[in-house]
């Protein structure tokens, strides 16, 4: 008899095993969960934590479905901008956004994170296109970038709203030129460094000639003040040569006399190879006779010797 029971016994129990697992169900600190009944929301589970429902969901009594309870990324790239002066430019962004409304988010895109992204992406762009529009694109590269992607993100609020998002950040990762107004640009900003460049060479070419003008005024200035100076010295200088010379010749007369001769014979005989063409008999040859005035007779034969006297 109890041999019996235990089969019916194993099958209650397999049952009440079964249905307490399809009653049980697990939210986790990044999730929410979602109930369904026949289809239709019956609570909203935002707290991590061990939860019952209905048993068999297979026959749609009770189903849960879990959705992310994190912050979530999009991004969106290569959207081609034209800013307030007509230019194309390429832009990447990306914004943060958090399901914080899960029941309006099941109603809206039944939960799916991959559908409401796509109607983010449409307004994105659109709030992209409309911020850009209004500005230039230094805006993008100055202080003002702050407020554009601020800009977007309210644009972007009321939208993420009826989903059941919330926008917490929008972000301008890019902003570059497109191949065609980079080559413009690129063309524009080098003809204006080659225009500033030519206007400081100018500059430079115009200080160079008033800096060589002063300079060569103040050579000019400076030699003629030399060339004063030193004739000024010189003259001192020959002023007291003379003076000196007409001392000395006061003092010796004979002594001066000689000394000029010296020196005159001294400059006329001081290169190799001089020839004078003179008589003896020149003035210039004064300091050459003997004592009485005569020129002395050179190679002259000495005169023969007196015959010696006989020994008495």
């Amino acid at each position: 008899m109890n041999q019996n029971r235990l089969p019916l016994i194993a099958g209650i129990i397999a049952i009440v095993a079964f249905l307490l697992y399809s009653s049980v169900f697990i939210v986790n600190e990044r999730q929410q969960a979602i109930v369904l009944r026949f289809g239709q929301i019956v609570d909203v589970k935002t707290q991590p934590g061990l939860y019952f429902k209905l048993p068999f969901g297979f026959f749609d009594a009770d189903t849960v479905q879990l959705i992310d309870d994190r912050l979530l990324r999009f991004d969106l790239d290569d959207i081609r901008v034209q800013v307030s002066g007509g230019k194309f430019y390429d832009v990447d962004a990306f914004l943060v956004y958090r399901i914080t409304d899960a029941r309006r988010f099941r109603q809206t895109v039944s939960g799916n994170t991959t559908l409401a992204e796509q109607r983010l992406r449409t307004r994105l762009d659109a709030a992209l296109r409309g911020v850009y529009g209004q500005r230039g694109f230094e805006a993008a590269l100055s202080e003002e970038r702050g407020d554009m992607m601020r800009e977007v993100r309210d644009q972007l609020s009321a939208d993420a709203t009826s989903l059941g998002l919330t926008i917490t950040d929008v972000r301008i990762r890019r902003t570059d030129l497109t191949a065609e107004v980079s080559q413009q640009t690129y063309d524009r900003m080098k003809a204006e460094r080659l225009a500033e460049a030519e206007r400081l060479r100018a500059r430079g070419r115009e200080a160079a000639q008033r800096i060589r003008a002063v300079a060569d005024r103040q050579v000019v200035e400076i030699l003629a003040e030399a060339r004063k100076e030193s004739e000024i010295l010189r003259g001192q200088g020959e002023g007291d040569r003379s003076r000196i010379f007409a001392e000395v010749f006061q003092k010796d007369p004979d002594f001066f006399s000689f000394y000029r001769s010296m020196a005159a014979y001294q400059q006329a005989l001081e290169t190799s190879g001089t020839t004078l063409v003179l008589s003896p008999d020149s003035e210039f040859f004064r300091y050459f006779r003997d004592a009485q005035g005569n020129v002395p007779v050179l190679n002259r034969e000495a005169p023969a010797a007196a015959p010696a006297t006989p020994a008495q």
